[in-house]
């Protein structure tokens, strides 16, 4: 019998209405649309794609911060749609967060000790001497040693990178199965942000969770991400393990992030790279048909400008919702190489 899935969302939309004067409803903002796609337990991802693709959206629904308008999310086979009282502050003692700014997610007027015992006193661990032992292991598990120098400072008497390790083992204190990490590094120093990310993935290995990246960094997710979905206005345009997509990306959109990735050969001070002009599109009113075919330079009058792809599978657990792909369409022939 197959393992039930972490984390599952069917047809999952987020959509935030726009009103005027305060009642008067306008129109919507589609961040999430239609997104379906399954988190197996243990395994590592990355949702990437451009700034305001709805990546940050989508985990803020999966958080439960954000209600669907449509579709639902279930984690460990139960909807959270029907969770309440008790069994949702159980679902949330599963499930931890890494915010993108360090320094605002941590209460100013706390030292690290109270941070870290804030969740552990909401969740019931009322024996003080357990709240310590819990308190002092996170620390040692994020590398913020010795432990005693760090116990009593303020979130100002820290760097960036000892704020994000703070931020990580609050997420980290409740022994939850998942852990979202929404653009973990995109503030901190360059020299930072591996040290962060090899932290991320050798904790998620040695408990076995299930890590979620969010990130607009393809060049980093095939050290620290096992699978990929690249979202695109709201939508997943393709999903696959990290070195086929990488390799052999079968959405021109995917193509296009791969193309803008800096490269540090010499021959680029004389050769100008095609990356699609324009820019993603409203989410209040989005392109009918593939919503990346006003960028698309393969494009298909009459089909791509229609109709809304499905996803088709060009290669072994590979999924790409691209028109090119249908049977007979000119994407099969492209499948079977690189596509870089």
């Amino acid at each position: 019998m197959a393992e039930t899935p972490l984390v599952e969302a069917h047809g999952l939309h987020t959509w935030f209405e726009l009103r005027q004067w305060g009642f008067l409803r306008v129109g919507a903002v589609r961040a999430v649309d239609d997104v379906s796609f399954t988190l197996a337990r243990g395994e590592a991802v990355a949702f990437v794609g451009e700034s305001g693709c709805g990546k940050s959206s989508l985990v803020r629904t999966l958080l439960g911060l954000h209600r669907p308008t449509q579709g639902e999310v279930r984690f460990e086979g139960e909807s959270l749609a029907g969770l309440k009282g008790a069994a949702l502050k159980a679902w949330r003692a599963r499930v931890g967060y890494v915010q993108q700014d360090p320094f605002g997610a941590l209460p100013p007027f706390l030292d690290v000790r109270r941070i870290l015992a804030e969740p552990l006193k909401i969740h019931g661990v009322t024996d003080r001497a357990e709240r310590e032992r819990r308190i002092r292991a996170a620390l040692a598990e994020v590398r913020l040693t010795p432990v005693e120098e760090f116990l009593g400072k303020f979130p100002h008497m820290l760097s960036g990178g000892q704020q994000q390790r703070v931020v990580i083992a609050r997420a980290l204190i409740l022994e939850p199965a998942l852990v979202i990490a929404d653009e973990p590094v995109s503030m901190l120093d360059a020299s930072v942000r591996v040290e962060i990310l090899e932290l991320l993935r050798g904790i998620q290995r040695e408990r076995g969770l299930t890590l979620a990246f969010v990130t607009h960094d393809l060049a980093t997710v095939r050290h620290y991400a096992e699978r990929i979905f690249v979202l695109y206005a709201g939508k997943v345009v393709e999903s696959a393990p990290v070195d086929d997509l990488l390799d052999a990306p079968q959405h021109p959109y995917t193509r296009a992030l791969l193309a803008a990735l800096s490269d540090p050969d010499a021959a680029n001070a004389t050769r100008l790279r095609e990356v699609p002009a324009g820019e993603p599109p409203s989410l209040i009113d989005p392109p009918a048909g593939c919503r990346f075919h006003p960028r698309c330079p393969q494009a298909m009058a009459g089909l791509c400008d229609r109709e809304v792809p499905p996803e088709f599978m060009p290669r072994p657990d590979h999924g790409a919702a691209c028109w090119l792909h249908q049977p007979g369409g000119e994407g099969e022939a492209q499948a079977a190489g690189p596509g870089r």
